[in-house]
Order: structure tokens, then C-alpha cells, then sequence
């Protein structure tokens, strides 16, 4: 078989127009955003050295934060000011995607742009300014007649880099909602499909290209006053965002959104959902790789419609509950709460995924270790790894003040990652996943939790408020309630694991839905 026959290819292209236009839709605002500010400062502060190098210090300054960062950093911040909108105004705004992403993107963009349009009009030879107001000009007219002319090719090679940095950057948009050729890129990291990675990578960079390009050529019209040459490039740009732009603003307004955790299941789970909803004649998309957190929040809101989480999950990360309880009194104290903030808990999926601590069998039997309360004797001499989320959680928290757990460094990686750092010793101990099917795969083994420091984590769909009446919805998903066991959930992850063409999220979820239909 090629490598262009693999099927992923195609579910790649498929996913092209929707990601492609999202990702020009907040590149371009983003863009034209930072141009609309950093422009006039650029021309108030060329004469002001202290307004000058104060603007500049700061757009460096922003330039050493990471991108996902202040990507991430947007997102609370315009969660309180929706809230305190909502509150004293009585209308509230998204929080969720767009908006975060066209602000962090936006302040990105602006180092090139006020760097250029400064060095462009101290470049003006000062016997050309000279000579303007020689003739009668004022100050704004040799501004705008003389020197902006004059300096806008060394503008244009500032906006070029900008544009480059804002395409790249906004592949980092996902993880706060914003769909963008990032979907690629993370969901193939965290399912192992390198096909989309390669993928997400390419068309990134494409469209970097084909943008830098096409403002090259504008650029090398104004410098060599050839307005074909501009008007090609400005049309080229237009036809462009026009295109991508296209597929995006056809789509249907109701629309069910369903969204995805940042771990190979979530993907598969919510890939399920969206077939059974499309298969019932219900319009629905996915939204992917938005952390625990982030995902909630936009449930509440609105901003995506149905979702899987985990009790415990909920229960000690999201309401901040410190108390262990039996799984029937979690579950129905949860979904009193999740009533209280207009979420409707629509049923529970039949399995449980919990975090535990799991390492190679053969070590385990080695050393004696059965339970976390063996582990706690030698975890002093031992380096553990967990996922993003694990270290700054409180069940984590809660669990080694249970057993008095300290580890000789604690490490971060991509979750599929961990399996194998376990099973080569590259790590000692790593925080799993008990529906995971690396767990068989790597020979490991999970640590008993005799003190139950680990609530239950019960798989369970939760709807947003303005689906809580959806019959349509509800009826297409309710086979699936209580419908997949550990063992087959087990099974489709390490099917979704399994790197070849029948490991996409979308064919594990055909799979699983012909096990759930037997």
C-alpha cells in the first residue's frame, strides 16, 4: 500500500476546508487587528524616544512569552469580564475561541509592525521633509504624501514577518477552542497519527508561504511603483481569504458542537457522538483538545453543546470537593450540582476511567509492590510522570497526602507517551488511565488504592443548557448510555493507539459503535 492510499490522507482533506477557513478567519482579524494599533503608535511615537522605546520594550516583552501561553492567559481573563458584563450590563460575550485567540494573536503581531514603520520613516531623507514644507505642506501632509510613501516597502517587510508569526502561532489556538490547522497537529500527538501531524505541519506552512508571497509581490510594487504588481498581490490575498472563508460561513447555525478532552478517548468518544448524531439527520461538528477546564466552562456557556467527563473529575476538580464518597452518592450529588449550573447530566456510558498509579509488572513483582502504600516505601528513589493536568489537580494532592507519596522528580508528557516511557524504564511509576489499553499492551500493572484516595471516575455525558430540551439530540445519543463496558473501551483505545490507517478517531468510533450494536 502507498503511503498516499492510507485513508487518513482523505479524513485529512476532509478536515481541510473547516480548519483552513477558521484558521484564516482569526489570522487575518488577528492580523488586521495588531495593524490597526500598531500602526498610528508607531507614527505618534517615532518623534518621542521615551514613548518609543517604551512600546517597543513591551512588544518584545511579549514576544519572550510563549505563544500557547498567552493564548491560555486571554482565556480567563475574558471569562471574568463576560461575567462582569453579564452582570452589570445584563449581555455577556464568548470567552471561548475567537475572541481570546484574535487578542493574544494581535498582540503578536504588533514587534514587527512597530519596529518597521519606525526604522521605514526615520530612513526618509530629512532633505525630502525639508523640502515638503518648502512648498507648503503640512506636517500631516508630508506624513501621508511624502514620507509614509516613502517608508511603506520597510513596512511591508515588517507586516510580511508579522503575518508568518500570526499563521504559525494560531496553530496554537486549540487548546482554548479555536479551530485552526493546530486541530491537526494535536489531535495526531495525542492519538499517535502522524499523518495528520505531517499534515497540519504542511498546510501551516503553505499557507505561510502563499501569504508571505503574495505580500511580497505588493511589497516589490510599491518599492518599484508597479500597481499591477500590488494589484495582483492584493487580489491574490482577497481571493484567498475569500475561499477558505467560504466553507466556514455556509455552515449550518445549529450546528451541534460536541467536545473533546486533550486524550486519545475523549477523541474517540466524541467522534462516536458526532457520528450518531449525524447519522440521525442532527447537523454536529467536534470541537478537540480543550482541557478540563477549559471544556466545562464553554458547556456552560454554551460555546460547545455535549460532551464526556468524569465524575471525579468533576467532583474534585471543578467543584473542589475533598471528600471521598461511594459512587452512587457522587453521582447524585453531582448531578444535583450540575443542575445548578444549567448542565443536564444525560447518563452515565457504563465504565469508569480513572487516574491510578501504574508501573512494569515485572518490576512490581520484583520489588514487592502491589499497592500505592508499598510504592510510598520507595518512591523517594523513583521518578514518576503524569499528563498535563495531573500535578496542578487536587486528586493529585489528595493522594499523596493519603500516602505520604514523594518522588525523586515528577516529569510531564504526552499521555500515549507516558506508556512507553514506563515500559522502557525511562520513568518508574506513571499516573494511567484504568480504561486504558497500553496498560495490557506494555505488560504494566495498576497499583491497588487500599486507602481510596482516588474518587470514581464514572464516564458520563453531559449536555449544556440550551440542549437540555433537544429530543432529537437526546434520542440519538441514548443507545450509547450505559452501553460500553471497561473491556471494549479498553479495546478502542488501543485500537485508536494502533498508529496504522484504522486508528483514526473516527474509524475506532465505527468499530466501537458495531460492538455497542451487537
Amino acid at each position: 500500500m502507498s503511503l498516499f492510499s492510507d485513508p487518513r490522507w482523505s479524513e485529512a482533506l476532509g478536515h481541510l476546508p473547516d480548519y483552513l477557513g477558521n484558521h484564516v478567519r482569526v489570522s487575518v482579524t488577528a492580523l488586521a487587528l495588531g495593524l490597526v494599533i500598531s500602526l498610528p503608535l508607531a507614527i505618534i511615537a517615532r518623534h518621542r524616544p521615551v514613548l518609543r522605546g517604551t512600546l517597543l520594550g513591551l512588544a518584545s516583552v511579549v514576544q519572550t512569552v510563549p505563544g500557547l501561553a498567552l493564548l491560555a492567559l486571554f482565556y480567563p481573563l475574558l471569562l471574568a469580564l463576560a461575567a462582569l458584563s453579564l452582570k452589570y450590563f445584563g449581555a455577556g460575550f464568548s470567552a471561548f475561541g475567537f475572541l481570546p485567540s484574535v487578542l493574544a494573536l494581535a498582540l503578536y503581531s504588533m514587534l514587527p509592525v512597530l519596529r518597521n514603520t519606525i526604522t521605514g520613516l526615520d530612513g526618509v531623507d530629512p532633505a525630502l521633509t525639508e523640502a515638503a514644507q518648502g512648498v507648503g505642506m503640512t506636517p500631516r501632509q508630508s506624513l501621508f504624501m511624502v514620507e509614509l510613501p516613502l517608508a511603506l516597502p520597510v513596512m511591508m517587510a515588517g507586516i510580511r514577518t508579522s503575518a508568518v508569526w500570526v499563521i504559525g502561532t494560531a496553530t496554537l489556538s486549540t487548546p482554548i477552542g479555536q479551530t485552526s490547522l493546530g486541530n491537526y497537529i494535536f489531535a495526531g500527538l495525542q492519538t499517535q497519527n502522524w499523518v495528520f501531524v505531517l499534515f497540519g505541519c504542511f498546510a501551516a506552512a503553505l499557507l505561510a508561504l502563499a501569504v508571505d508571497q503574495l505580500l511580497a509581490l505588493i511589497e516589490t510594487g510599491i518599492r518599484l511603483r508597479h500597481k499591477i504588481r500590488v494589484a495582483i498581490g492584493g487580489l491574490g490575498i482577497l481571493a484567498l481569504v475569500l475561499a477558505t472563508l467560504a466553507p466556514s460561513l455556509s455552515n449550518s447555525p445549529t450546528r451541534i458542537v460536541v467536545g473533546a478532552k486533550t486524550f486519545t478517548e475523549s477523541y474517540v468518544l466524541a467522534a462516536l457522538m458526532a457520528q450518531r448524531l449525524q447519522a440521525a439527520g442532527v447537523p454536529a461538528s467536534t470541537r478537540e483538545g480543550l482541557g478540563s477546564n477549559v471544556i466545562f466552562d464553554a458547556l456552560v456557556t454554551g460555546d460547545i453543546d455535549v460532551y464526556i467527563d468524569y465524575s471525579g473529575t468533576l467532583w474534585a476538580n471543578q467543584f473542589h470537593h475533598t471528600d471521598i464518597v461511594p459512587r452512587e452518592q457522587l453521582l447524585a450529588g453531582l448531578k444535583d450540582t450540575l443542575a445548578k449550573t444549567n448542565i443536564t447530566l444525560l447518563g452515565e456510558m457504563g465504565f469508569e476511567n480513572a487516574y491510578a498509579l501504574v508501573m512494569p509488572r515485572q518490576k512490581a513483582e520484583a520489588l514487592g509492590i502491589r499497592s500505592v502504600a508499598d510504592l510510598a516505601a520507595r518512591a523517594a528513589t523513583m521518578t514518576i510522570a503524569g499528563d498535563y493536568e495531573l500535578f496542578s489537580r487536587p486528586e493529585w494532592a489528595g493522594l499523596r497526602q493519603a500516602y505520604g507519596l514523594a518522588f525523586r522528580a515528577q516529569r510531564t508528557m504526552q499521555p500515549d507517551f507516558m506508556y512507553a516511557a514506563v515500559a522502557s524504564g525511562e520513568v518508574d511509576v506513571i499516573a494511567g488511565y484504568t480504561s486504558d489499553g497500553l496498560i495490557a499492551k506494555y505488560d504494566l500493572v495498576v497499583l491497588d488504592d487500599p486507602r481510596h484516595a482516588i474518587p470514581p471516575y464514572d464516564a458520563i455525558l453531559l449536555l449544556s443548557g440550551k440542549r437540555a430540551s433537544d429530543e432529537r439530540l437526546k434520542a440519538a445519543l441514548q443507545p450509547l448510555l450505559g452501553s460500553i463496558d471497561i473491556a471494549t473501551m479498553r479495546e478502542a483505545n488501543l485500537r485508536a493507539a494502533g498508529g496504522d490507517g484504522d486508528s483514526s478517531p473516527a474509524a475506532v468510533a465505527r468499530w466501537l459503535w458495531e460492538k455497542i450494536k451487537k
